[in-house]
């Protein structure tokens, strides 16, 4: 089984006639995509030439791509790292990535379902969670409510979980 992957960025179109590229990107800044110089994109490694900001996201120059047509043809297309690739993480901290997929459990021990979406209103981060009945209930990440994770699955406290 290959290593999961890690969208860091999508490409939203060609950006002039030499081969750049409009990103949106996934990540905090255009600066976090220069440390790994390599991405898979449709199927192919487009290696990071130049990134910088453009007026709606990121502009970049990969050494694979020539022309606005080669630009153009990826549009949509996701630039993704291997898991592995990205920075190690502090006690406590995670990747939103991470999260997403895991069975979540109370401290009951009764199953409530599966992480779908990790937000971010302003205050912090937000758990959602979509029970087998596809109803769905959010939560704050932090400690009252949630009381751990790991590869498997999050523990979410009983009155959280109403």
């Amino acid at each position: 089984m290959s290593e999961r992957r890690i969208t860091l960025a999508a490409i939203a179109g060609a950006h002039g006639v030499t081969g750049e590229l409009r990103l949106k990107l996934f990540s905090e800044s255009a600066a976090d995509l220069e440390r790994y110089g390599a991405f898979e994109a449709a199927g192919r490694t487009l290696t990071l030439a130049s990134i910088r900001l453009g007026s709606s996201g990121a502009i970049a120059r990969f050494a694979e791509i020539a022309d606005r047509s080669a630009a153009e043809a990826l549009r949509g297309a996701e630039l993704t790292v291997p898991r592995s690739a990205l920075p190690p993480l502090a006690e406590d901290e995670y990747y939103h990535a991470d999260l997403i997929g895991l069975a979540a459990v109370s401290t009951d021990g009764e199953p409530l379902g599966c992480v779908v979406a990790v937000e971010n209103f302003g205050a912090g981060d937000v758990i959602e969670i979509e029970r087998p009945d596809g109803k769905r209930f959010m939560i704050p990440m932090r400690a009252a409510a949630v009381h751990g994770w790991d590869t498997q699955r999050l523990t979410v406290d009983t009155d959280f979980a109403a």
